[in-house]
């Protein structure tokens, strides 16, 4: 945004010096009327064509840089994706262990089994939550 306030200002300033100096030449040229017009006229189509060169050269760099954010941005977007699916996979594998401990503890007798799971730090409020996820 800065960028083009900047770009704006350059060209308006630009202009403004551009006719400023025209009017000054006018001023003080020693010249008939038909040269100073046809310098005014050719001091127009430099300044115009100066412009439009200038406008050029800043729609170039302005597409440069979006295409070069949209590159960024596929790249970041595809990095965490990527981490997404790894983050999923190991949530799945944790709750499959669980889900393995719970049954090997479903087997012991009912005294050991409970033993062995609260040493191990699962309760009954963690084998419900992982069974609904």
């Amino acid at each position: 945004m800065e960028k083009k306030r900047n770009l704006g200002a350059f060209l308006t300033g630009f202009f403004i010096g551009g006719l400023i100096g025209t009017g000054v030449a006018i001023l003080f040229a020693p010249q008939s009327g038909d040269e100073t017009l046809e310098e005014l006229r050719q001091k127009g189509i430099e300044l115009t064509e100066a412009a439009s060169h200038k406008a050029k050269e800043a729609r170039a760099k302005a597409e440069k840089a979006i295409q070069e954010a949209k590159a960024k941005a596929g790249e970041a977007s595809d990095t965490l994706k990527s981490r997404v699916q790894d983050l999923e996979e190991q949530g799945k594998a944790m709750v499959e262990e669980k889900q393995q401990q719970l049954k090997e503890l479903a087997k012991q007798p009912a005294g050991e089994g409970a033993k062995e799971a609260q040493s191990e730090g699962i309760t009954l409020e963690d084998s419900t939550t992982e069974e609904i996820a």
